[in-house]
């Protein structure tokens, strides 16, 4: 994990049940995610310009990426947590794939919407990416006679 440049603090997790070595893995820390604040909202003003195709492409490599590497996922997975290897390659692997696939459509399908409540009322949503989560303007415009 790197963070406006910087390589996080590595550790060494342990199979819980025979102690063998499955990975070094890095870790985030409290601090960590203040320290991620200013470039993240850097990289946010180049991010919402790309287009929902280019968006739904890399969500969609993601998920090759995860399903490419699905078996070896789920084993330091299971050997990590403890858990059975059926959970991890027959469950949270594939949706946590789907997810992203998932997303990936949604990407490219999410419309603002607008309807009309009566002759006279229509009712507008406008979605606008303000950071990580998007905001929705609701916006009603009444004909004045």
């Amino acid at each position: 994990m790197f963070i406006n440049g910087k390589e996080n603090k590595a550790f060494d997790p342990y199979c819980p049940a025979n102690g063998e070595f499955l990975s070094t893995c890095v870790e985030a820390a409290k601090e960590d995610v203040n320290f991620t604040v200013t470039p993240t909202w850097k990289a946010f003003k180049k991010w919402k310009g790309i287009s929902p195709e280019n968006r739904s492409s890399y969500l969609l490599k993601i998920a090759d990426l995860l399903e490419k590497n699905a078996e070896k996922i789920a084993m330091v997975e299971t050997m990590d947590n403890g858990k059975p290897i059926y959970e991890s390659s027959a469950i949270d692997l594939p949706l946590a794939t789907d997810h992203f696939r998932y997303f990936a459509g949604v990407i490219r399908a999410d419309e603002d919407e607008d309807v009309m409540i009566d002759k006279d009322t229509m009712s507008i949503v406008l979605k606008e990416p303000i950071g990580v989560l998007s905001k929705s303007n609701i916006l009603f415009y009444k004909k004045i006679s």
